[in-house]
């Protein structure tokens, strides 16, 4: 099976507005491309990688599929379309017909970002999912745990659409702290519609001092509710890069899972992103 990275960024501040990228994180205000990023797979001997939107813009979705189609390392794409519109399931069609359009895997918007906690249970959101899934794509949530209940109910509300959490949800580990994120966490166990990315916890730790040990009680809890079957490394590459190397988040994420068995490793570092993305 492929080593499949399932979550990582392209972005070029020049051409575009990220407001998110404030001047905490300057160090990452600056373009990264497929260039930039191949050479860190290879060295890593990472196969495959899910392109993932940075920004709530329907153009950057059409570049990335661009991008995809000249990329043979890109594999999947998950892009952004305005969920709240009634022509969502246009906007999905218009995309998958694009160039590169057959690698649109999936969709994202920035729930967290959102003042209401419980956006993503608004009837036109809903609606807006609906026809994501019906499309064949996963939605992604990209959540914290303030969202967390709003993200359960509405998998358990769809559940014949795939929906893969980003970044553990991240919970504070910088702080240490399991709780709440946890308990919001374990409703999870019973939703197999649901999966949960390895990623962006180096940057949820302490950007300078961060180990290992800090990160396996997190990656323990989410194995306890998710299984080996329902999880998949992703880097969150550029953003990783605050607190570590490329590599270096490869190789805490080959450690925290180093006590499964072979086939589990397999399928966290591949298998199960090509199966849940259909890749």
């Amino acid at each position: 099976m492929p080593v499949v990275d399932a979550h990582h960024h392209f972005w070029d501040p020049a051409t575009a507005d990220y407001p998110w990228l404030t001047d905490e994180l300057a160090g990452i205000r600056r373009p990264f491309g497929p260039d930039d990023l191949e050479p860190l797979l290879a060295a890593a001997g990472v196969d495959s990688t899910i392109l993932v939107q940075t920004r709530p813009d329907f153009e950057e979705t059409v570049e990335f599929l661009r991008i995809a189609e000249r990329t043979p390392f890109v594999r999947g794409v998950v892009g952004w379309v305005d969920l709240t519109s009634v022509g969502v399931a246009d906007d999905i069609a218009d995309l998958s017909s694009r160039p590169g359009g057959a690698a649109l895997v999936g969709i994202r918007h920035q729930a967290h970002d959102e003042p209401d906690p419980d956006w993503l249970q608004r009837d036109d959101v809903i609606r807006g999912i609906e026809a994501v899934g019906a499309a064949g794509l996963v939605y992604d949530l990209l959540v914290r745990p303030r969202e967390l209940p709003a993200a359960m109910r509405l998998a358990r509300r769809l559940p014949d659409v795939r929906f893969v959490i980003d970044h553990i949800a991240k919970p504070p580990i910088a702080r240490r702290e399991l709780e709440p994120w946890a308990g919001l966490m374990a409703p999870f166990a019973g939703l197999s519609n649901v999966a949960c990315k390895l990623s962006g916890m180096v940057t949820e730790a302490d950007w300078a001092h961060w180990a290992v040990d800090d990160l396996r009680p997190y990656v323990d809890r989410v194995l306890e509710v998710f299984g080996p079957g329902r999880l998949m490394f992703g880097s969150d590459w550029p953003v990783c890069l605050l607190a570590g190397r490329y590599q270096d988040v490869f190789d805490a994420g080959r450690q925290v899972v180093s006590a499964l068995s072979e086939s589990e490793r397999v399928g966290i570092f591949g298998q199960n992103a090509v199966r849940t993305y259909r890749l």
